[in-house]
């Protein structure tokens, strides 16, 4: 006796588009503020500081975009949801922290070459501190909200807006210095250094949206959570294979062969099923989950455990009263 039964929680993730708005006002506040301090002072390092800002509002919107496109209901193209398009927005980033990186050096490196004295360096120090203190406030609101929601957008926004704020720290203190000491090539010295440091950032960012994109597995703490409700039904007579997982931002999906007796009724192997799929939505939220019912004595129910089927095994027809 085979059978298939799916089920999964009604995925009523509210609207996130309120606190990407919020990013994208949190960047034009602080792309102000920079600019303010590099056109006072003349650092390279306050110039790398801002040109990251602008960066952080293409992000912001290339956010606001996808998390409206991920709120989408399933449609008749998209089954599955839409959700994967925080992936897109996540992906594009890091991708945008790499070339932000970029313009820095060649801005930190133009300047070694050719130093130039910082001036109003506490004006400058000042405001910068004023926008570093705005990225950080909004980041954190960001990352609460992405940790509620289990929003990967909104996560890649917050770690984008911390970098800023860790790049600003560095900024501020080679400032700082280079006003104590006199030596003008440290502030280019300091930009390159944020450059770095921004850039390992994007290379994770790219990493993790390229692996959501190809479907990785759930993460150790949800496997094991999903391993504790199968153990709990595992036994002589019920047994498990061809369990498959895989997340879409907020979703997850969840598929596993159940195997049982070949003498169960229908009614007693669709109600384990349905046990079964209650308690893993229980303990996984957001999850979607599919199994197939198989006959233990069966010797084709052994044949599809891998992802791709084996060799076709003869499956008898039903006799009249199955």
């Amino acid at each position: 006796m085979t059978g298939m039964s799916a089920g999964s929680v009604t995925h009523t993730r509210p609207s996130l588009a309120r606190f990407a708005w919020l990013s994208i006002a949190a960047a034009v506040v602080t792309i102000g503020l920079k600019t303010a301090a590099w056109l006072l002072t003349g650092s390279v390092g306050l110039l790398s500081d801002a040109a990251e800002s602008v960066v952080n509002l293409v992000a912001a919107v290339t956010t606001l975009g996808m998390l409206t496109v991920a709120a989408r209901p399933p449609d008749e193209e998209h089954a599955h949801g839409h959700d994967k398009a925080e992936y897109f927005a996540s992906g594009v980033e890091g991708a945008l922290i790499l070339v932000a990186s970029v313009a820095i050096v060649w801005s930190a490196v133009n300047r070694l070459l050719h130093p130039q004295a910082i001036e109003k360096a506490g004006i400058g120090l000042l405001v910068s501190t004023g926008a570093s203190i705005v990225n950080l406030v909004v980041s954190r609101v960001l990352l609460r909200a992405a940790k509620k929601h289990q929003s990967i957008a909104l996560e890649a926004d917050a770690h984008h807006l911390m970098t800023d704020v860790w790049t600003s720290a560095g900024v501020l203190v080679g400032i700082g210095v280079v006003a104590l000491t006199g030596w003008d090539r440290l502030d280019p010295i300091v930009a390159i250094a944020v450059a770095l440091n921004i850039t390992w950032t994007g290379v994770k960012l790219i990493r993790r949206s390229a692996l959501g994109l190809l479907d990785t597995s759930l993460p150790p703490d949800e496997q094991s959570a999903l391993q504790a409700v199968l153990d709990a039904h595992r036994g002589p007579e019920v047994q498990f294979h061809a369990l498959r997982t895989r997340q879409a931002a907020s979703r997850r999906f969840v598929s596993v062969h159940v195997l049982v007796p070949g003498t169960w009724t229908v009614s007693r192997g669709h109600a384990l099923l349905e046990r079964i799929e209650q308690e893993v939505r229980q303990a996984i939220p957001n999850a979607n989950v599919l199994t197939h019912l198989e006959a233990l004595e069966d010797p084709s129910s052994y044949a599809d455990e891998g992802l791709d089927r084996a060799a076709p095994v003869p499956v008898p027809e039903p006799t009249s009263g199955e």
